[in-house]
Parts: structure tokens; C-alpha cells; sequence
């Protein structure tokens, strides 16, 4: 295809279909932040410190499924095919979700939990090599911040849904509408790149230092799906840590800006309760708009690495306002929530970054855990958090003067990981690791 050839039919049904499966992903991964407590209280656990204690470690579980499911269906991916990954990871993390609405007790709810995170692993890193690899190189950056942008909005949704149906009935809908996502599986097309890498593993061009280069060309046999080639060699591993690091700010405001919005509105005194429901629909209407302006932002300007960092200075901003005029009430709160999630929009750009930095033959084993990798930090970094504010029984830091020094310090990382990151707008994926 030509590089002004408009999208076929089955290019434009990939990306719905890899856009749509986002869409529930991100449905099925917001609705714990906002059914956290009633489901809990649901289930007999009425204590505050109980809620916080048990949330957390829902929370933890479901990272931690999200994190060995990034790595177990990056490697199915790259060994079996994108579209393989793509609807086994929706079909695991629907059936999860399905029975969730039926729990009892705790320890159901964290098995259950686990296991949705690790099927909520494979969609998005699965989605984006495949859009990113059937797409030309101009588009490309086009096609993956539409999946991420509808996607997005499946966050919206669940907000809504939270907020007028039952708890149990929140995650029913959530695992129906994947189930009959796999409708639509009909008509969906491999990506040629990895068909071309398939039929190359015997023997194939390998590219010298992770990108193309001429007189670098060797003949080679290629691993696919290795996790184990992330971590060697050094400069490899080095690069796939930055990925990481830069998109970490992302899930310090969602495991815990997000998550523990309640505990904030609480420690900032404001009179009316803050409901999850309300703070998820502002906050991911604010990462919608954010994604729509990095997208085309990193378009106008044919960098990814400039609008990352350009996103994440404004992160540090808005973190910093937030802090300063949420206090005010409900409304102000809401509204810079708003704020704050249209900053961590770079999301869009970041995914599609991590499946540029690698081969194709490594490819989605990149950008499928890369992405878990950034949210199982949530779990290092809600633990700091929590250890930093204290409990009532062991006090800390006061719970808004902690989250400023962790939010900043987050950010700082993220702006020196973005910074020494490759710029990969006008890069050739037609290439593999050695």
C-alpha cells in the first residue's frame, strides 16, 4: 500500500476492532476505582481503614495480573499472531468481569480480580502493533491515538455506568460487551509484518542496534517472543526501561489521584463526599481531550518524544494546580481532575512509542508488557503513598503534601526517561531484533 493510498476495508476494521476492545478494556480496568467501595460494603466490609487496606490490595492483584499478562501475551503475540492475542486476551478478561458480579467474599473478589488483570494485559499492546504495522508510517500516529482515544472513552462510559447501576451489574456489562466484541472478529486481517516475520524465522535480515541502517545487515535466525531479549542486551534493556519510566507519571495519577480520590477530598476537608463515579468521568473526559491533542500535536510537529515531554511539564503543572484550587469544593475538585487526567494524555503517544522502539519480531512482546509495566508501578507507588500519609493509628505526612512530593518527584523521572528516549516518528518497522 502507498503511502497516499487510503485505508481498505479490512485496515479501517482493524483499527474499530482494536479501538472497540480498548474501549472495554479500559471499561472493565476504571470500574474497581469507582466500584471499590460499594462493592466492598457489598460484601460486609464496612470499615474505612478496611476499605482503604482491602482496595489496595484488590488493586495490587489486579496489577500484578496485568503485569505476568503483559509479558505472557507480548510473547503469544509475537509467537502466534497479533489477532490471536488481541481475542484471547478480551475473551479472558470478559469472562472475569462476568463472574465478578457474583462474588461473596474477599477472596473471590482478588482471584477474580487477578485474572481480569492478566486478560486486560493483552488488548492495547496487542491492538497498537497491529494498527501501528498495517498503518504507513504517516498515519500510523493517526490510527493508534483513534484506538487509544475511543478507548478512553470506555473509561467515560464506565463512569456513567457507575454512577446510575448496581456494582454487580456495572461488571456484567463490562464482560457482555466483550463477549460480543468477538463478533466482529470476522473480516480482521494479520499484520503482513508479522506473517513476513513468520516466514522469515528460519533465516532473515537482522538490523544492527534496534533500528534500520545500511551496511548493518547480517542473515541470522530470529527469536519471536523472547521476553528475555528485553533484558539483554544492556543498551536493549536500557531502552525498554526508559519506555517504562516515561509513561510511569501516567499511573501515579491513576493509582492514586484516581483511585484514592475520596481519601484526598477527606484530607482536604471538603464538606461533601467525593464520589469515584463523578471523579472517573471528569478525570478520563480530561484524558480523552488529551489524547486527541497529543495525537494530533505529535503529528503537526513529527515528534513522539516532544509531545511526551511537553505533556509531562504540563503534568507537573496541573498537579501542582490541583492541589492549590480543588480545595475550594466539589466542583473545583472535579474540574481539576478534569485537568489533570487531559495532561497524563500522552498515553496515546506513549503506547505507540513503545511498539516503535522494537522489532517486529519483538515487537508486541514490547508494547503489550511496556504499558503493564507502567501500571504495576502503581503498586510500588501507592505503597510509598500509603506509607507516607500513615494510618490513623501511625500518622505520616499529610495525605495532599504527600502526594505533591510523589507526584513531582514521578514526573521528574518521567521527563529524564522521555528525554533520552529514540524519536521514532519516521521510523521504518519493517525491521527485527537481534
Amino acid at each position: 500500500m502507498s503511502q497516499a493510498a487510503p485505508p481498505s476495508t479490512r485496515v479501517k476494521l482493524a483499527v474499530l476492532v482494536a479501538a472497540l476492545g480498548y474501549f472495554v478494556d479500559l471499561f472493565d480496568l476504571v470500574l474497581f476505582s469507582i466500584l471499590r467501595v460499594p462493592s466492598l460494603r457489598a460484601i460486609g466490609i464496612t470499615d474505612p481503614d478496611k476499605i482503604t487496606a482491602i482496595g489496595k490490595r484488590l488493586l495490587d492483584l489486579q496489577l500484578g495480573g496485568m503485569l505476568l499478562g503483559g509479558l505472557a501475551f507480548g510473547m503469544l503475540g509475537d509467537r502466534f499472531g497479533r489477532l490471536k492475542t488481541l481475542f484471547g486476551s478480551i475473551l479472558l478478561y470478559s469472562v472475569a468481569n462476568i463472574l465478578n458480579a457474583f462474588v461473596t467474599e474477599v477472596w473471590q473478589y482478588e482471584m477474580l480480580r487477578f485474572v481480569a488483570g492478566f486478560g486486560l494485559a493483552g488488548e492495547l499492546g496487542a491492538g497498537i502493533t497491529l494498527v501501528a504495522e498495517i498503518l504507513p508510517t504517516a498515519k500510523r500516529g493517526i490510527g493508534t491515538t483513534i484506538v487509544a482515544v475511543v478507548g478512553l472513552c470506555g473509561a467515560v462510559a464506565a463512569g456513567v455506568a457507575g454512577k446510575y447501576l448496581a456494582w454487580n451489574h456495572c461488571y456484567l456489562l463490562g464482560g457482555v460487551m466483550g463477549i460480543a466484541l468477538l463478533a466482529l472478529r470476522v473480516g480482521v486481517s494479520e499484520s503482513g509484518l508479522y506473517e513476513k516475520a513468520r516466514s522469515d524465522a528460519g533465516g532473515a535480515r537482522i538490523e544492527q542496534g534496534g533500528a534500520r541502517a545500511e551496511g548493518t545487515v547480517e542473515k541470522a535466525a530470529i527469536h519471536r517472543g523472547n521476553p528475555l531479549q528485553l533484558l539483554w542486551p544492556p543498551k536493549r534493556a536500557l531502552r525498554f526501561a526508559l519506555v517504562i519510566l516515561s509513561g510511569m507519571p501516567i499511573w501515579f495519577v491513576g493509582g492514586v489521584m484516581f483511585v484514592f480520590a475520596p481519601e484526598l477530598g477527606r484530607a482536604m476537608k471538603i464538606a461533601e463526599p467525593i464520589e469515584p463515579a463523578r471523579v472517573i468521568f471528569w478525570a478520563y473526559v480530561g484524558v480523552v481531550l488529551g489524547d486527541i491533542a497529543s495525537g494530533v500535536l505529535s503529528q503537526k510537529i513529527r515528534s513522539r518524544k516532544k509531545t511526551m515531554i511537553g505533556f509531562l511539564v504540563a503534568l507537573a503543572v496541573s498537579i501542582v494546580l490541583f492541589f492549590e484550587i480543588a480545595p475550594s469544593g466539589p466542583t473545583h475538585f472535579y474540574a481539576m481532575m478534569c485537568l489533570v487526567g487531559a495532561a497524563t494524555g500522552y498515553w496515546a503517544i506513549f503506547v505507540t512509542t513503545a511498539s516503535e522502539q522494537f522489532g517486529t519480531n519483538l515487537r508486541a512482546t514490547a508494547a503489550t508488557s511496556a504499558p503493564n509495566f507502567v501500571r504495576a508501578m502503581a503498586v510500588p507507588i501507592t505503597s510509598i503513598w500509603l506509607l507516607l500519609k500513615g494510618t490513623a493509628d501511625a500518622p505520616g505526612l499529610d495525605p495532599v503534601r504527600a502526594t505533591v512530593w510523589l507526584g513531582v518527584v514521578c514526573v521528574a523521572i518521567g521527563v529524564f526517561a522521555a528525554m533520552h528516549l529514540d524519536e521514532t516518528f519516521d521510523r521504518d518497522l519493517d525491521y527485527y531484533e537481534h
